[in-house]
């Protein structure tokens, strides 16, 4: 055997470790170590406890509310014993166009508990609410025992996001609704505003506030916007010419009292009411009472003739004025002889209408104005409604003077709803400010013959084709109406230099759909008027303008004159008048 091959199984057996050897530590050495041990325990059982709490809170969290988010979006609503309404139904016209909607706004409140420096957050907030009093502010957030105070209503998305930026501690942001108006003062009056709690105070909004609060289903007025806006251009463009100080103008349904448009002048803007004077929130439509002068001659007229004391070939002695006590009753435009009953109207006779009227008597007008509504308030979904005024001993002077105008204060609602009794055949509606579901009669009763009401219709249409109303003729509309001009009450008694000048008028007037009112506060006359300011140079052209725009509108283009439209509107050959007259007795 070789020397290599003796050597190999030498080679390739395996070598045993050596015995282990253990280290023990004695002394300071061993104390050293025992002291991390015990550290690293007990940062592992810190750490244990510390991922366990918080995992408990991320549980919590997840079932729960937190309490800065309840702090956030709850505390306000102890506001809600203010009236607060976080809904609140929108109110569009009889088209659907909106008129009056909430918009989703963020108000600013603190909690002075959280804030640690009043004075240097009251100063950061200023840069953003630059109109705040800094000293105020910072006296309110440092009182002691407050854990509320408002600091901004409705705030703007760009004043939201500005003070959000400041991370101010104590401040934060509630969730609210504003009451906004797209049209402006277009519907001041009809609408009416919400204060900042959402809650109505004028108009429709505080009429049927318990309607609109919380409703979900929008509202639909009477109201058509494209007829306010043209009412409102015509009723300013009046206004201006006549140096008037204000006025009232209505379109009413005749067929269901439905109001289309009603304006008064001045207005104000109903998102920010206060910043016009009180006097333009007065709504001289509704709340307003007035004499309303020679219109009344078409009630007057009206009751002698359903009440069958005069026909229409009557005759009444207007040669004299009458002589009553210390009162003269004159007529304006005096023909000085015996006058038809067609004539009393087309010339706005005062003595014809009064002689007419006292046949009547006084119980039996008081009736017949009691029947037209013209003693109680209008029945209307406003909270502005005025209470008429009228004699409380109701005596042959009060039968005269009230006969053309004089003794009884109205509103022009109540006007434009008596007129429309008269011309569509002599049913009542109550006027109304809310769209009457379609299809279904309008509720009313009769209170004129419907034989009383054609003869009204022809008389009205008389008076502006031959008479004082001859500036409300708009060709193809069949205007009739019936002009009127009053002394307004001064101190018990008249002031001759501010009159009332009105119009009212119903189209097309032989099967009547519309009643338009148009009434101007102390015009003064112009050079173009010859120094007049009387219905028929003021109110009668307005109205004239409003009947030629608003008529293709509504689906009533002019219309060419027929034999038989004449034959049933026009008086052609007037009766003569008699020297005799039951009337004249």
């Amino acid at each position: 055997m070789s020397t290599l091959a003796a050597l190999r199984p030498r080679i390739l057996r395996p070598v045993a470790p050596p015995p282990s050897r253990a280290v023990r530590l004695e002394g300071a050495a061993k104390q050293v170590l025992e002291s991390s041990r015990g550290r690293l325990t007990l940062v592992a059982g810190t750490f244990a406890i510390a991922f366990a709490v918080v995992g408990m809170r991320l549980v919590d969290l997840a079932l729960s509310k937190p309490a800065a988010d309840a702090r956030e979006f709850e505390l306000p609503r102890a506001n809600d014993a203010t009236g607060y309404a976080a809904d609140r139904a929108d109110i569009v016209d009889r088209s659907g166009a909106l008129v009056a909607t909430s918009v989703p706004t963020a108000s600013l409140y603190a909690d002075p508990r959280d804030i640690k420096d009043a004075r240097e957050a009251a100063s950061r907030l200023k840069t953003v609410l630059t109109d705040i009093k800094a000293e105020d502010l910072e006296t309110r957030l440092a009182a002691e025992g407050r854990s509320f105070v408002w600091i901004r209503r409705n705030l703007t998305p760009r004043q939201q996001y500005e003070i959000n930026r400041l991370g101010i501690p104590g401040f934060y942001f509630q969730r609210e609704d504003k009451r906004i108006y797209p049209h402006g003062s277009l519907m001041a009056h009809v609408v009416g505003f919400a204060d900042i709690d959402g809650k109505g105070l004028g108009g429709v909004e505080q009429a049927i506030e318990s309607r609109l609060k919380g409703g979900r289903e929008p509202v639909r007025l009477s109201i058509d916007l494209r007829l306010q806006h043209i009412v409102r251009q015509e009723l300013q463009a009046a206004i201006t010419e006549f140096s008037a100080i204000g006025g009232g103008a209505v379109i009413m349904d005749a067929r269901t009292g439905e109001i289309l448009s009603m304006v008064s002048l001045p207005d104000f803007d109903p998102n920010a009411p206060g910043s016009a004077p009180a006097d333009n929130r007065f709504n001289r439509n509704t709340l307003g009472l007035y004499e309303m002068g020679s219109t009344f001659k078409t009630f007057a007229l009206a009751m002698a003739l359903d009440a069958g004391t005069a026909t229409m070939k009557s005759s009444f002695d207007a040669r004299e004025p009458i002589r009553i006590s210390r009162f003269t009753i004159n007529d304006d435009h005096a023909q000085k002889r015996w006058l038809t009953t067609p004539e009393v109207f087309k010339h706005s006779s005062n003595i014809g209408a009064a002689k007419m009227s006292l046949e009547v008597g006084a119980e039996g007008q008081k009736a017949f104005m009691k029947k037209l509504g013209m003693l109680d308030p209008v029945s209307l979904e406003l909270p502005e409604l005025g209470k008429p005024k009228y004699p409380r001993d109701w005596r042959p002077i009060n039968v005269m003077t009230i006969a053309f105008g004089h003794g009884l204060s109205v509103t022009p609602i109540h006007l434009a709803t008596g007129i429309a009794a008269v011309v569509n055949g002599g049913i009542l509606h109550s006027p109304t400010l809310l769209k009457r579901p379609e299809g279904e009669p309008a509720p009313g009763r009769q209170v004129l013959k419907p034989s009383t009401s054609e003869n009204m219709r022809r008389l009205m249409r008389l008076v502006v084709e031959n008479g004082t109303g001859k500036r409300a003729e708009a060709p193809g509309y069949w205007i009739g109406g019936k002009t009127g001009t009053a002394e307004k009450v001064s101190r018990g008694g008249y002031k001759k230099s501010a009159r009332l000048s009105s119009f009212v008028a119903a189209f097309p007037i032989y099967d009547p759909r519309y009643v338009v009112v148009v009434m101007v506060d102390e015009p003064k006359g112009t050079k173009k008027t010859h120094g007049f300011a009387t219905g028929g140079w003021v109110a009668a052209p307005a109205v004239q303008r409003i009947v030629q725009r608003m008529g293709p509108l509504v689906g009533l283009p002019p219309v060419e004159e027929t034999p038989e439209m004449r034959r049933l509107l026009m008086v052609d050959s007037l009766p003569q008048p008699k020297e005799k007259s039951v009337a004249a007795r």
